[in-house]
């Protein structure tokens, strides 16, 4: 789309459990409130992290919205629960993103809910999106909204949404989205100048979750795991990035806040260098009481600190 311009991962059916019975939450939730209920709130349910906080800052006080991903939770292999996918139906706003996770496309495509907004229509998802060849297959990165101006053209579409489903507030929405695409253009501009001196360094990370993030500001991503952090590198892979590491003068491998860490910490470990965190954005942590912006300002001082980067 062309524009203007550490905590260790859970077992599966741990991840599984919890997700369940947040969404057995949601689903409750969504059956016992409604817009005419003494909280006259409408009822938002977003996929996962980054949808859910567009959603809490475009709907502002007309809204209580609550994420199909628990926090935490991974939101790759997101599983529902039949009454959470019954409770789609009862939202008066669904925010996903079509092809990310099929257990919430299925729920999608079973309940047909009132007023849908699927991120993938405005984020321009593309396959490798630095411009590098993935290891295998071809599909979308789904994560774009690690460029945050891919993510400021959902904020309208959610407003348009959001529009339809209370239009006396409708003005609100669109001041509030206005008022997110500042903020987030702010974040670009300190993104690209944090990082101007970076440009066309090696950001090595343990799954190709940031190619949208190195394809805007001009970095060189490659990923230990692709896009999905569930498929383990195998020798070969590992082997290709240690040749990268050592002919690039790399000197840091980025790990992810929701994920083990060990597979990356054992391959810094044979090379001699560091390792440090940055977080994918696509869960916060529990009881992380940062959001999407504090979070990204976190990731650029992690990469200023951590690439090699020019003068």
């Amino acid at each position: 789309m062309a524009r203007s311009t550490t905590r260790p991962r859970t077992t599966r059916p741990t991840r599984t459990l919890a997700a369940a019975a947040a969404v057995a939450a949601v689903a409750a939730g969504l059956a016992a409130c409604s817009p005419a209920d003494a909280d006259d709130r409408h009822d938002v349910v977003a996929a996962f992290y980054p949808l859910q906080f567009v959603a809490e800052r475009v709907g502002g006080e007309h809204v209580a919205v609550t994420s199909l991903t628990p926090p935490g939770g991974e939101s790759h292999d997101l599983e529902l629960s039949p009454s959470a996918v019954s409770g789609l139906g009862a939202a008066d706003l669904v925010v996903y993103l079509s092809g990310f996770q099929a257990a919430t496309d299925a729920a999608v495509a079973a309940t047909s809910p009132a007023h849908v907004v699927d991120a993938a229509e405005a984020a321009g998802l593309e396959v490798a999106p630095d411009g590098v060849t993935p290891g295998a297959g071809d599909s979308l990165d789904p994560h774009f909204w690690l460029d945050p101006t891919r993510l400021a053209d959902v904020a309208h579409q959610v407003a348009g949404a959001l529009a339809d489903v209370d239009p006396a507030h409708a003005d609100e929405f669109a001041i509030a989205a206005d008022d997110l695409v500042a903020d987030l253009d702010a974040l670009d501009a300190e993104l690209a100048d944090g990082l101007a001196a970076c440009r066309g360094a090696t950001l090595v990370a343990s799954h190709e979750a940031f190619g949208y993030l190195a394809q805007r500001y001009g970095l060189h991503q490659v990923g230990l795991s692709g896009v999905d952090p569930e498929v383990e590198p195998s020798p070969a892979r590992l082997r290709d990035v240690a040749a990268t590491v050592e002919a690039e003068g790399v000197r840091t491998l980025f790990f992810e806040t929701l994920t083990s860490p060990k597979v990356t910490q054992t391959l810094a470990d044979d090379l001699g260098v560091a390792t440090a965190v940055l977080d994918p954005l696509e869960g916060l942590a529990e009881d992380d009481e940062r959001d999407y912006l504090d979070v990204m300002r976190d990731n650029l001082a992690a990469l200023t600190g951590g690439l090699t980067c020019g003068a």
